[in-house]
């Protein structure tokens, strides 16, 4: 069963992929004055195809996003829709499953970042827990420029289950660690494949890494002992992208 909330996408280029991938928008929001080109296309775009426009104080705006990042335009748009994990294997082909899944991510700008490098990388589905993990909200919307519905969203009440779930379907599951981890070029990385990465300051939680197969961290030759989760992770996936056919 799909799950759905009230969603608010907000700067220009991540109203305009909306609009591009066919997302019904309700309303489009532009704060007054506007002398950005891009958003009067949108504008005259959006009044060609009957859509409503609402124009408003550019602090009335920031309140409605969150953020003062918007560009000055926003739109509100269909709830964002998401997969239970049965769903989601049911709708993937053995063989062909790549997912990601993020322990207690919750910094707004991070999760968003990872969505985009997953949806990037093509992976069939982004997996994290309900509780603890960051919202859809406008800041997640425009950090993953569009990207939302570019791939599956899934919500799980506990990951160290759905990782268990995960094997049993034949997905080989590795999570990001800093110690005690083989190379990550030295690692097997073919077949169904499901990376998961950990929160900002902890990482991964032991219980979950322990769930997985195993773990795997980037060597760095450098005098730089880790790195943003969501770089880390991006490196991580293409990794995986470049080994399989």
């Amino acid at each position: 069963m799909a799950l759905a909330e009230q969603r608010i996408i907000c700067g220009v280029n991540a109203v305009a992929s909306a609009l591009d991938s066919g997302l019904r928008i309700h309303t489009l929001v532009c704060a007054g004055g506007r002398k950005n080109p891009r958003i009067q296309k949108l504008v005259d775009v959006m009044q060609q195809q009957g859509i409503a426009m609402k124009e408003v104080e550019r602090s009335a705006l920031t309140q409605m996003c969150g953020t003062e990042k918007h560009q000055g335009v926003a739109a509100y748009t269909d709830p964002l829709k998401r997969k239970d994990l049965a769903q989601l294997l049911s709708e993937t082909v053995p063989g062909e499953r790549f997912f990601l899944l993020l322990d207690e991510v919750t910094d707004p700008h991070n999760f968003g970042a990872l969505i985009r490098s997953a949806a990037a990388a093509g992976c069939q589905g982004v997996i994290y827990t309900r509780d603890r993990s960051c919202r859809i909200t406008p800041v997640v919307e425009k950090a993953a420029a569009g990207t939302l519905n570019s791939v599956a969203l899934c919500q799980v009440t506990n990951l160290s289950r759905a990782i268990a779930e995960l094997k049993h379907q034949g997905v080989w599951v590795y999570g990001l660690a800093l110690e005690g981890a083989a190379s990550l070029y030295a690692t097997d990385l073919s077949g169904d494949v499901a990376l998961v990465a950990g929160s900002e300051g902890r990482g991964i939680r032991p219980g979950v890494l322990k769930a997985c197969d195993g773990a795997v961290k980037i060597p760095m030759p450098g005098r730089v002992e880790s790195l943003n989760v969501s770089v880390a992770t991006g490196v991580a996936l293409f990794e995986v992208v470049r080994r399989r056919p």
